[in-house]
This record gives structure tokens, sequence and C-alpha cells, in this order.
């Protein structure tokens, strides 16, 4: 699919920012452990940072420890990243995520994708926070958006955690359809590309292309996402249980 993600980053950023000055900077974010809203605010402010840096080839200054005031420290490094991207050849090379190197070369649009999902998941964990409880439909992101992000996740994410060391790769690769797009598209978590057509997995997961996004990024559980699991649920549970994204 093609998707404008210079325009989404944008937008994502935008109703990001426009949520952190009602937020409770301490208020707990649901899913996320011992997070807080400004250790999430501060976290992204600082990915921005970072992914900017990468993708100009050249390391910034460091932001320091704070604290910061949130939502003028945020906006400063959003704009950053948006403006570095705008100004950049998408084709260009930079450095971006790679395995069994961290970080290799490859092109700027690399960083258009990943900074709109990563702006987009942490999006719909401050409007958790605000809500006091984490739930599908808290970001009104369209489907295709969605499943993006779902295809980042199993042909990008999880191959890199595995190229890097940090799980081994998956013994029951796990099917995943999204039923709120046409065609109901299909990825195999755990056997991407080409060999998703080689493999029968044990277990299929269907459900919107959000809950199953959410769920692959351990937001919400299966259930709370509500989605249908058929065959043998511990595959799922098994693939869950491991570090498929960073």
């Amino acid at each position: 699919m093609t998707l404008d993600h210079l325009s989404l980053l944008a937008k994502f950023q935008g109703d990001f920012l426009a949520a952190v000055p009602a937020a409770d900077a301490d208020a707990r974010v649901p899913a996320c452990g011992d997070w807080t809203v400004r250790g999430l605010v501060e976290h992204l402010a600082e990915v921005h940072h970072w992914a900017a840096g990468n993708a100009r080839g050249v390391k910034g200054p460091a932001l320091g420890d704070g604290p910061f005031d949130l939502a003028p420290h945020y906006a400063a490094q959003a704009a950053l990243l948006r403006e570095t991207l705008a100004e950049l050849d998408a084709a260009a090379e930079c450095r971006v995520l790679t395995h069994p190197d961290p970080l290799g070369p490859g092109p700027v649009r690399f960083w258009h994708r990943r900074q709109t999902h990563e702006t987009l998941v942490h999006l719909h964990d401050l409007l958790a926070a605000s809500a006091g409880g984490a739930a599908a439909g808290l970001v009104g992101a369209a489907p295709e958006v969605w499943a993006d992000t779902v295809d980042e996740v199993v042909g990008v994410l999880q191959p890199r955690q595995v190229g890097l060391g940090r799980m081994a790769p998956l013994r029951f690769p796990v099917a995943l359809v999204a039923t709120d797009l046409p065609g109901a598209p299909l990825w195999v978590l755990g056997a991407p590309g080409e060999r998703a057509d080689e493999v029968a997995p044990d277990v299929v997961v269907t459900g919107t292309a959000e809950a199953l996004a959410l769920t692959l990024w351990r937001r919400l559980t299966p259930d709370e996402a509500g989605l249908v699991v058929t065959g043998d649920r511990a595959d799922l549970e098994a693939a869950l249980a491991q570090p498929i994204v960073p």
C-alpha cells in the first residue's frame, strides 16, 4: 500500500502535542510498565531527535536530562524531525535500523515510516493515559495506516529482533488477518516476505488492523482487542511473550 508517511507523521505529531497540556504528567501509561506521561513525552521527543540525527548522518547535541516543559520540548523535537525529513531526498542514504548491526545504510524514507508508527503507537499511549485505560479506537487513524503498522512489525521489526539476537525465531508462525480492509490482507508473523506462502500456521488471528497492531505492540491483549483466535492459542501466546518489537 502507498501512504504519505510525512503527512501522517505531521498529523500524529500534532495530535500528540495537542494532548500533552491536558494530560497529568505523573499519570501512569497503561500497558507500558512504570512509564508516566512525562516519561512518554520525553521519550518520544528523544526518539525524534535521534531519528533526525540518523537521517542527517550527523549526531545532534544531547538534549540534557530535564525536567523539561513538556509541550514546548516535544514541539521543538517534532519540528526538527519533520523539517529534517522534508529537506532530505527520500532516496538518499543514511543510517537506519538494520541487523546484524543495529544501524546500517538505508534510505531516508525508512524514517518517514518508522517515525510515523512510533508516533502513532505513542499517541495511543498518551490518550490511554488520559482516558485511564487502554482500548481500541482512541486514535482516529484509518485501517490502512494500522495495517502498515502491522506490516512493519512483521516485515521489519520482528525479523530485526531475531537478527540482533534479542529473540529466537518463532517456533510456530502466527497468521494475522485484517477484517476491515478490502481483501482481508494476511501476514504471517515469523515468516515474512516470500516465506509466508510456504508455511501453514497452527493459529490464525483475525480482527481489525488496529486491534492486530496494538496487540503486536503489546498495548492490548488479544481479548481486550476483540481478536478472534482460531487454532492453537498457545502459539499466539508464545509469540506475544517474545520481544517481537524493540
